[in-house]
């Protein structure tokens, strides 16, 4: 009788290829023969390499290794470059033909590009020859902890970046979410140009002017500006009064997170809670309610011919509805908000402002929220409120509001089509 020797167990080890660099990013590939992994999918991860050398995983796992990879039959091209990714039309991109349009779509605190990923191919989709999606990654990750000012400096290189490698674009808007729409407020403040107009003297001292170097309009980055458009930007910053929902408006909790605000988030947390001051200076956010000798933050803003702030009026605890809609308390609208259109069924209030407002309650406030509600309001906006009250993603609704991650936040997909209906091109 032939008795066989029972093996000891073997776990089957992934087999991990080398690592592919492309910028500073790693892509490892895991491979293995285990059944488990027919089931799995793809397995690629991608690891951000940050300045100490230290790896955080960016992409959530449901988005597996997406870069550069299209599905069957879909017509949206997406290349990633150094400071991004650009979305745009393939069959456009095949007959040489560029889009006129750039959109310029801005992550939030801790954010990357992939964040509009969802936004960036429904633009596209809809408007295929006419516009060109840039996802700005610039600031991603633990850059976002960096400041207002340095991520919108940064913003602003990455946007002239963009620029010269799209000549044919004539025209710019920017959709921003979160602490992005603050950094888009700087850059374009960075980036705005006055109206100019280059005069020659003739041998007779007469005044020529040149055609070709006239420009009666304002300008952003040498583009026209069409749309900002931000989506839960703390625009009043998170001190107090309820703009982080998270505090439950307890003053003892708002006092300590204004205090510490900067361990967790550098300096970001300083400009987000208006504890800032540089030099002596105002906060920085206060500062971006007017034109400085050097930056132009409202003359860029006014600059575009419509801004629109879309705010979630519940279940945000990240952003406060006020803060995002830039409103003070006694404008918030009183009555239930309710669905009033079955095919934006979580857009439940537009308003248009054209003329700054004026209450009694902002006669009795002075201080640094009134200062920048007064400064904010001297251009017109429009203010899309927006309730995933009825939603089984309300609780995530700071993220669902921009679908962030399709399979979690998927209800916001009415936003972004309400977005894509009102775009000016």
């Amino acid at each position: 009788m032939i008795t066989k020797i029972k093996q000891p167990f073997k776990p089957k080890i992934p087999i991990i290829s080398i690592p592919q660099f492309s910028n500073s990013f790693l892509k490892f590939s895991i491979k293995s023969k285990s059944r488990f992994d027919q089931k799995s999918g793809n397995n690629c991860r991608l690891l951000w390499v940050d300045e100490s050398g230290k790896m955080e995983l960016l992409r959530k796992l449901n988005r597996g290794c997406f870069r550069n990879s299209l599905k069957k039959g879909q017509k949206v091209e997406i290349e990633s470059v150094n400071d991004g990714e650009d979305v745009f039309d393939a069959a456009s991109a095949k007959a040489k033909l560029q889009p006129e349009h750039l959109v310029v779509m801005v992550n939030g605190l801790i954010g990357s590009s992939a964040d509009w990923r969802y936004a960036a191919e429904q633009f596209v989709k809809r408007l295929p020859d006419k516009i060109v999606v840039h996802c700005s990654e610039r600031n991603s990750s633990r850059l976002t902890f960096d400041g207002v000012d340095q991520m919108g400096e940064r913003l602003a290189k990455e946007v002239e970046d963009v620029i010269k490698r799209w000549p044919g674009v004539r025209k710019i808007s920017f959709v921003a979410h979160s602490l992005g729409g603050l950094v888009a407020r700087y850059a374009i403040g960075r980036l705005y140009e006055r109206p100019t107009k280059t005069e020659i003297v003739d041998l007779n001292g007469s005044c020529l002017i040149r055609e070709g170097n006239v420009s009666f309009e304002e300008t952003v980055a040498g583009l026209e500006p069409v749309n900002f458009i931000t989506v839960a930007t703390p625009h009043l910053g998170s001190r107090g009064h309820k703009q982080l929902p998270l505090l439950c408006g307890l003053p003892l909790l708002e006092k300590g997170a204004s205090q510490t605000a900067h361990w967790i988030v550098g300096r970001s947390g300083k400009h987000l809670f208006l504890t800032d001051k540089d030099n002596g200076k105002p906060p920085l956010l206060l500062r971006m309610v007017n034109d400085s000798d050097d930056l132009k933050f409202m003359s860029g803003l006014r600059s575009f011919k419509r801004r629109v702030a879309y705010a979630n009026a519940n279940y945000d605890h990240v952003v406060g509805w006020r803060t995002s809609s830039i409103r003070r308390q006694n404008e918030l609208p009183k009555s239930n908000l309710q669905i009033k259109d079955q095919k934006y069924p979580h857009i439940v209030n537009v308003e248009k402002v054209y003329d700054k407002v004026s209450s009694l309650e902002a006669k009795k406030m002075d201080d640094l929220e009134e200062e920048m509600i007064e400064g904010l309001t001297q251009v017109p906006w429009e203010r899309i409120d927006v309730s995933f009250h009825e939603s089984r993603q309300r609780y995530v609704a700071h993220n669902t509001i921009q679908v962030k991650t399709y399979w979690l936040n998927s209800d916001g997909a009415d936003v972004i089509e309400h977005m894509i209906d009102n775009f000016h091109l």
